[in-house]
């Protein structure tokens, strides 16, 4: 509930009707000063969700501990106990999104050689080489069976210089150079090259190529530095990731309603169960980042084991909150649960990945 100054005069400045107390009989408007500080705005957002009844909070709880709550509660006609489905994602989202903006777990700010307001270097690879690549080596061939994720440490690990002479392992990666004149794409160095062997030679994914062939090329002429590009690039695919999101929520609700009853289920069911299961997933992303910005800012062993035995235990509970949820929701028992579940699960993830792919691909176009 709002804290605002109730006025004087007790017409609703919303309906005209006569208000006897704080909010108006017939329209519900609150009888408040229409004029207020600034942070009122803010206040009052806040307060939308955390000062109504406990819905916020309730919502919450029962959003994190309790799968299939908050949709069957919805479904069931139950609209006003919990924060509607669209609201709590877009919140959701919001503040997931702002606190990544605010607290980037990698500042991606390599050094630029004509940059002469910048002469500290404060990059990701300067946070890499106070690793010790000889130990991290030793500690992997101390192990009595090695996995193929070892072998593939070991061979980068040893690619590299030895941590003793390098200066800077942004030089080592070239961060500073421009695409080579030599580098091809697809065997091709030049864009009117490209075009004239694809023109006799079409495909029928030329309408993916041609844009990266042209973008390749456009940046090579420009001489636009590898650092630039891998920044405008992580910078463009964040700002892209929650439209990208939205847009795989009627994706996600699609699949969900061919492997279920069209008789029972709405097509609108599955877009509350969406709505509600990625809010989760959201909110426990912004948990799983904040532990690990947390043991990144630490280097005391024990306090580290702790935090990253609670990010395991939240892993394996985000896999299956998906199931527990499908199951409660969708009435589904058994074998056939754990099946339907799998399918969709399995199903989601490929799919999601190639939105990703989509999503660098057109991240990579929009670099200028």
């Amino acid at each position: 509930m709002s804290h605002g100054k109730i006025r004087e005069d007790k017409t609703c400045l919303n309906c005209g009707h006569q208000v006897e107390e704080r909010f108006c009989p017939h329209c519900g408007q609150e009888n408040i000063e229409s004029r207020h500080p600034f942070y009122f705005l803010f206040t009052h957002f806040i307060e939308d969700f955390t000062h109504y009844d406990g819905q916020f909070w309730g919502t919450l709880k029962n959003l994190m501990f309790k799968p299939g709550t908050l949709t069957n509660t919805y479904l069931e006609g139950k609209r006003q106990k919990f924060v509607p489905p669209v609201k709590l994602y877009i919140f959701v989202s919001f503040i997931t999104f702002f606190v990544f903006a605010l607290f980037p777990l990698m500042n991606i700010n390599f050094n630029n050689q004509n940059d002469d307001k910048a002469p500290n270097k404060a990059s990701i690879f300067e946070k890499m080489k106070s690793l010790d690549s000889k130990k991290i080596l030793d500690s992997i061939k101390t192990k009595p069976t090695l996995s193929a994720a070892d072998s593939a440490a070991i061979k980068s690990l040893s690619a590299l210089p030895d941590s003793s002479k390098i200066n800077d392992l942004e030089e080592t990666f070239e961060m500073n150079e421009k695409i080579d004149e030599n580098v091809y794409y697809s065997g091709y160095k030049t864009r009117k090259s490209y075009d004239s062997a694809a023109a006799k030679n079409p495909s029928v994914f030329d309408f993916i190529q041609k844009p990266l062939a042209h973008k390749f090329f456009e940046l090579k002429e420009k001489g636009v530095t590898k650092a630039e590009i891998v920044k405008s690039l992580a910078e463009t695919s964040f700002h892209n990731l929650p439209k990208a999101l939205f847009i795989y929520l009627p994706l996600f609700a699609f699949f969900l309603w061919i492997f279920h009853s069209k008789k029972k289920w709405w097509y609108f069911d599955h877009g509350v169960f969406t709505l509600h299961y990625f809010s989760f997933l959201l909110l426990n992303i912004l948990f799983v980042f904040l532990i690990v910005k947390l043991a990144s800012l630490t280097d005391i062993w024990f306090i580290n084991t702790i935090l990253y035995l609670i990010l395991s235990g939240l892993l394996i509970y985000i896999i299956g909150y998906f199931f527990i949820a499908h199951r409660r929701v969708y009435h589904t028992h058994g074998l056939v649960s754990i099946i339907i579940g799998g399918i969709l699960f399995t199903l989601n993830f490929f799919a999601f990945m190639i939105l990703v792919t989509g999503l660098a691909l057109v991240s990579f176009l929009m670099i200028h």
